[in-house]
């Protein structure tokens, strides 16, 4: 464990610009739910009319959790949130464990930490107290959010303390994928793939009889049931387990080689395809596994919404509050409902885009950029074919959400017409998504350096606007300045090509404005 503590002051330097963020996403999630919640179902009647119409939809159960929680306003709000906050706080710890071990170990960063007065422990013991610190934060953060917002001092401390034991499991599972995986993507596959099933089975055990719930460290959290019958002992289990799997992390770290994996990677064929041979087969090969694993989400995500669409207006009639909350009010629920959360997945999908460009600044950094460029590609061909990936790849995810809630609502109301109107409907998001991969792309070519963050703030800003403007009282011009307020919301509203137009035009200037910078700037 030699040097353990100074490179734990290293890694909180190094964190000091990302992990805010996860932090104040992870806050602002529980004080805006906590406000509106409380606003809108402030009487034991309006709770226990919720309580009524919830506890019969079978989806709306699947996509937040027991019903037991809604004994009380505060267990409402945990109902709520408390999956995706889990889910924020998880990929937080999968990040940080893996940035600080295996991705270190791939960039020869750990190599050169090692050669000093470092013991072999030392870097993952450091990488393990930092995630912990970030979940006892955020833990506490939810606390504070809760207490201020006038929700009872106990459940709140629990509410924090399930949140906090999620991470430290999530943290210790990145901590053994790191030891078994020979490089870091590998891992995050291996962590994202127990995270969805965590949810999958928390979902199947609270729309059933509970069993399986108990096999998900979300469910651990969930049945605490903060505010409604504060139990504490479940928090054993997430315990437990980080302690059970943080001891094999150090053991498997003693078996393996520096720098390998206990699953060394597969060897590739001895010939590589004629696509290889090209910057645009590379690109996608590079980036196929992941536009995979975003389309699966995504067509998951619409279809979990398509699957309540039937029953949305009935929700609505028994909850007229929740209009508000929908462009457009009660005028037409459905149609609001549909334009809602197809605005919601679009924002997903240029999280997507963001991640797909920020791989071009990865591929400079890592130095993997320069022996094609070495060739006879150009930085033009190589760039365009980076983004080829990231504009093509945003359409597809925007076809699967379509597709996913298309197919959902068609079988829930038997009418295959549906399908084809709600890819439409997604694809109208487009151009704002193009927009959004554009000013990444930038970003890129004239800020390298504070890319990803910058890329980040847009993406947050669009959703904020989307998503609580009205809430935050947002003026006017803050709302125009989100590509997604100039696209119709259809089917709510009726579909204008010419805002479209217009908001493709200013994605390609922004993409020109990016080759530019790009071409002339240095690489790497």
């Amino acid at each position: 464990m030699a040097g353990a503590p100074r490179l734990l002051r290293f890694m909180l330097r190094r964190e000091r610009a990302t992990l805010p963020w996860w932090l104040l996403g992870a806050t602002a999630l529980v004080l805006v739910q906590s406000t509106q919640s409380q606003s809108l179902y402030g009487t034991a009647e309006e709770l226990a009319n919720l309580r009524s119409t919830i506890g019969g939809n079978t989806a709306v159960i699947a996509m937040s959790g027991p019903t037991g929680l809604l004994e009380s306003i505060g267990g409402e709000i945990v109902f709520e949130i408390f999956s995706f906050l889990a889910i924020v706080v998880a990929l937080m710890n999968m990040f940080l464990i893996g940035r600080q071990t295996r991705a270190d170990e791939e960039t020869g960063r750990a190599e050169l930490i090692r050669s000093t007065e470092v013991g072999r422990h030392a870097p993952l013991a450091a990488a393990l107290a930092l995630a912990g610190l970030a979940d006892v934060t955020a833990g506490l953060l939810v606390f504070a959010v809760a207490t201020g917002t006038g929700l009872p001092v106990g459940g709140s401390a629990l509410f924090g303390a399930a949140v906090a034991t999620v991470g430290f499991a999530f943290a210790a599972l990145t901590a053994v994928a790191a030891q078994v995986f020979e490089n870091a993507r590998a891992a995050y596959g291996c962590v994202g793939a127990v995270l969805g099933a965590a949810f999958v089975l928390r979902a199947a055990g609270d729309s059933g009889n509970g069993a399986l719930s108990w096999l998900s460290p979300i469910g651990w959290g969930q049945r605490t049931f903060p505010y409604s019958g504060d139990r504490w002992w479940p928090l054993l289990l997430p315990l437990v387990t980080s302690a059970a799997l943080v001891a094999v992390a150090m053991l498997l770290l003693e078996r393996r080689d520096f720098g390998a994996g206990l699953i060394p990677s597969r060897p590739g064929p001895p010939d590589a395809s004629r696509a290889l041979g090209t910057a645009y087969g590379l690109a996608w090969r590079l980036q196929r596994g992941a536009l995979i694993g975003w389309m699966t989400g995504l067509a998951l995500l619409g279809a979990a919404y398509g699957s309540i669409g039937n029953t949305i207006e009935q929700y609505v009639r028994d909850n007229p509050e929740f209009a508000e909350f929908l462009p457009g009010g009660a005028r037409s629920v459905l149609d609001s409902y549909l334009a809602l959360t197809v605005s919601v997945s679009a924002l997903v999908a240029a999280a997507y885009g963001v991640t797909s460009v920020l791989r071009i600044r990865a591929e400079e950094t890592s130095g993997r950029a320069e022996p094609v460029l070495a060739t006879a590609t150009s930085r033009l061909t190589w760039l365009a074919a980076q983004l080829s990936v990231a504009l093509t790849g945003t359409a597809l995810v925007l076809l699967a959400v379509g597709v996913g809630e298309g197919v959902a609502y068609a079988l829930t109301i038997s009418d295959a017409g549906q399908v084809p109107r709600l890819i439409g409907i997604a694809l109208a998001y487009l151009p704002a998504v193009w927009l959004v991969v554009a000013a990444a792309v930038l970003a890129v070519g004239w800020l390298p350096r504070p890319a990803a963050a910058v890329a980040w703030v847009i993406v947050g800003y669009c959703a904020v606007v989307a998503l609580l403007a009205d809430s935050f009282d947002l003026p006017g011009w803050a709302q125009q300045a989100s590509p997604f307020a100039h696209i119709p919301r259809i089917p709510a509203e009726s579909l204008t090509a010419l805002p479209l137009l217009a908001v493709t035009l200013v994605a390609a200037a922004f993409l020109a404005g990016g080759y530019v910078g790009f071409r002339r700037r240095d690489i790497g």
